[in-house]
């Protein structure tokens, strides 16, 4: 996908939600990994877009969503045909995709390779 098509997703999102994230306990990866990123990372509010705009456009489905936490744009998980969110990480470098699914509460640093978790 062009930087151009990703430029046209990376509208403005909605109001953020400051939040703390440290990096969470990874049993498939050593102990003491780091994240550079997770005091950069917020929290979309309620209003963020509940579909993946570039899989609507082509009129596919998605498995899960993930948001930025740099623009706020929206984009599906790896396990959906577009993996938009991590293509979208590719075309801008903005390393932190947080999950909008409703079971999971988690964030993923691409750069570092590590799940993030926030702190209460």
């Amino acid at each position: 996908m062009s930087s151009a098509a990703h430029q046209a997703d990376d509208a403005p999102g909605p109001p953020r939600h400051p939040a703390a994230w440290t990096v969470a306990t990874d049993g498939g990866r050593p102990r003491g990994r780091t994240c550079a990123h997770a005091g950069t990372a917020s929290v979309p509010t309620d209003e963020v877009p509940r579909t993946c705009g570039a899989c609507v456009r082509r009129g596919w489905s998605w498995v899960r969503l993930r948001w930025c936490a740099t623009c706020g744009h929206v984009g599906c998980c790896d396990s959906s045909r577009g993996a938009h969110a991590y293509a979208h990480h590719l075309a801008t470098g903005h390393p932190v995709a947080v999950s909008l699914a409703s079971d999971e509460e988690w964030a993923w640093c691409f750069p570092d390779e590590v799940f993030l978790v926030r702190i209460p």
